[in-house]
This record gives structure tokens, sequence and C-alpha cells, in this order.
């Protein structure tokens, strides 16, 4: 392992990121709707006192410059248990998010960007947003109540939050 590869960068710092070890998140919307993994599927629910969110991993893709500028920071976004990545796939004519089973280390480890589990990271204030790699104008998003789903969208801040808050899992 090279000493280059041992640093963990600051994901605002607008530097080359390279980090071996994912960093780990809670992940909700401004509603308090946390990240929840019920029956396989992704969903964010109201946070209650006996509710558990998902560790969410991220880690930066290596080579950023082979990718589009000025989107954010690419990130490959997964779950620590079970250990699977998001992916953006197609049915039909709509971008899906699904879940992968599968280690987010190992796409760290592409030389080439893997697109489909590949988000662009931008970070507002204390908010941050996933715009697919794959499908670029397309977001991470929930309804707007209630429980519901992960899904894509391209409507920004309109019907569905795609603004989420993050806090570190020690």
């Amino acid at each position: 392992m090279t000493l280059e590869l041992d640093v963990i960068s600051i994901m605002d710092t607008g530097k080359q990121l390279r980090t071996e070890t994912p960093w780990l998140r809670h992940i909700q919307d401004l509603s308090s709707r946390v990240w929840v993994l019920h029956n396989d599927i992704l969903t964010a629910v109201p946070r209650k006192e006996q509710t558990v969110p998902v560790t969410v991993t991220l880690l930066p893709y290596q080579y950023p410059e082979a990718l589009e500028k000025d989107r954010g920071d690419p990130m490959y976004v997964g779950l620590r248990e079970p250990p699977c990545c998001l992916v953006c796939t197609k049915q039909g004519e709509q971008p899906v998010l699904q879940l992968k089973k599968g280690d987010i280390l190992e796409l760290y480890h592409q030389k080439e960007p893997v697109k489909p589990s590949l988000f662009y990271h931008t970070k507002s204030g204390t908010t941050s947003t996933f715009e697919s790699a794959a499908f670029p104008g397309w977001f991470i998003a929930v309804c707007s109540k209630g429980s519901c789903p992960l899904f894509l969208t391209q409507e920004l801040g309109k019907t569905h939050i795609t603004d989420f808050e993050m806090t570190t899992v020690h």
C-alpha cells in the first residue's frame, strides 16, 4: 500500500480523493427520515427511538480526471451490512436505483470508472446530493412524506426530496 492511499482526504477540500477506508455515514432527509434496509430495499422512514439507520459506505473514485469536471466528487456508495453497492440501471426507458451484493472496495480498486455505481456527491451547506454518473441529471431521491424506497429523479427540489444530511458513524 502506498503512502498516497493511506491519506484520508476531506470531501470539501477539492483535492484528489484517496482512501482505502470507506467513510461510514448515517443519512437522513431534512424531515429526519433515515435510510434503513427493509426486505432488501433501501427505504427512508421517520426516525423513531427503535429505528436503526443503515450504515452507508462512501469511497471516492481514485481517478476523477477520467470523469466530467465540476459535477461533484465522484463516489461509490454502498452499505456496510449487508455488503452491497448502489447501482443505477435502466428498466425500459427509466433509470432505476438498485442494491447489488458486493464489496465497495472492489469498485474502488478498478482503474476504469464503474459508472452504474458512481455518484457525483455535491455538498451545499449541511446537505448533500447524489447524482448518477451513469445517468447525468438523475439524483437519489425519496418521496416527500411517509416511508418510501429510495429512487432516482430528475426533479430537483420539486415533488421529491434530493437533499440529505450525513452523520459520521464512529
